[in-house]
């Protein structure tokens, strides 16, 4: 829904669509975001213009979503997609001063991530069946892949066959913000993939994607997470069952097995060591235990 009081938003997204190169999930959620802000400008304080918005407009919208309940996490994105508006504001001299220079972020309890314990992931692969048919080949295939590199949903599904690497080993994955990163795989893993793209029933013009459905359609997410939310439910009995929780498992494994933390890093694509962190945390949870189950004084 465009504001028409605010032509400055549509020159920030047309920013990060073509100098930033965001994903058009990224765009959709800075879209929303600053749509719902600007909306709630027009119809509760006609519209001030830009240079004329101080933090008391944006303490009132915060101040209104906290009455809609809508979560800390939630309300965070929304200031830090405010703040991203206003400091391109700034660089291109729309403004000399920030409105959010005095906002601060409600606090949000650290959650930690969520994972399915190595012996169930072993279960998964040794004894759950998989249908003998190319369906059931892209499914194990699919979340091999997912655990084997912790690549994200959108990295997987679009991932293309020349971004794999037999020679050396590895698949190139373009992930955030177009950022490529370079992912080790087993080389059976990675024979298994190239036996399956040469093996494709149909060879659909124009699409390259590694994975595809038996009519040569590049898989759709919502496949994908149904899939892997109804292999997971045969394993574990965790609460939430998605793509997302193989990258976390991904990542809980290496760190218990002793990988370092800027190995860990680099391999999820992670920008700062700050998000990466998280993972530290499961593998204190996991000395703790092995501490209370072997230490005499414990």
């Amino acid at each position: 829904m465009p504001i028409p009081q605010y032509p400055q938003l549509q020159a920030f997204l047309d920013y990060l669509l073509f100098e930033k190169r965001y994903s058009k999930h990224t765009l959709l959620s800075y879209q929303n975001d600053l749509e719902q802000f600007f909306a709630y400008l027009a119809s509760q304080f006609d519209a001030p213009a830009i240079e004329q918005i101080t933090a008391m407009y944006v303490r009132s919208w915060l101040a209104e979503l906290k009455e809609e309940k809508i979560s800390s996490k939630s309300i965070n994105r929304k200031i830090s997609s405010l703040k991203s508006f206003f400091k391109y504001q700034l660089k291109t001299g729309q403004l000399e001063k920030s409105p959010m220079a005095t906002v601060t972020a409600p606090r949000v309890n650290k959650r930690l991530p969520v994972f399915v314990e190595q012996k169930d992931m072993a279960t998964l692969f040794e004894y759950v069946e998989f249908a003998d048919n190319w369906k059931g080949r892209t499914e194990r295939l699919v979340l091999q892949l997912f655990y084997s590199t912790g690549m994200r949903l959108s990295e997987l599904i679009n991932l293309k066959e020349s971004q794999l690497d037999l020679s050396q080993m590895q698949v190139k994955v373009v992930g955030k913000g177009n950022k490529e990163r370079v992912i080790p795989v087993p080389a059976e893993l990675l024979q298994q993939l190239q036996e399956y793209v040469q093996e494709k029933p149909v060879k659909e013009p124009g699409v390259s994607n590694v994975f595809v459905t038996e009519k040569g359609k590049p898989l759709h997410p919502r496949s994908v997470y149904a899939f892997v939310k109804q292999y997971l439910g045969q394993v574990t009995t965790i609460q939430k069952k998605s793509p997302h929780i193989l990258r976390h498992s991904f990542a809980t494994h290496l760190m218990n097995n002793g990988a370092e933390l800027n190995a860990v890093k680099e391999l999820l694509g992670h920008s700062s060591l700050a998000a990466t962190q998280i993972y530290t945390h499961n593998t204190i949870e996991k000395l703790k235990e092995v501490f209370k189950k072997a230490h005499p004084k414990a």
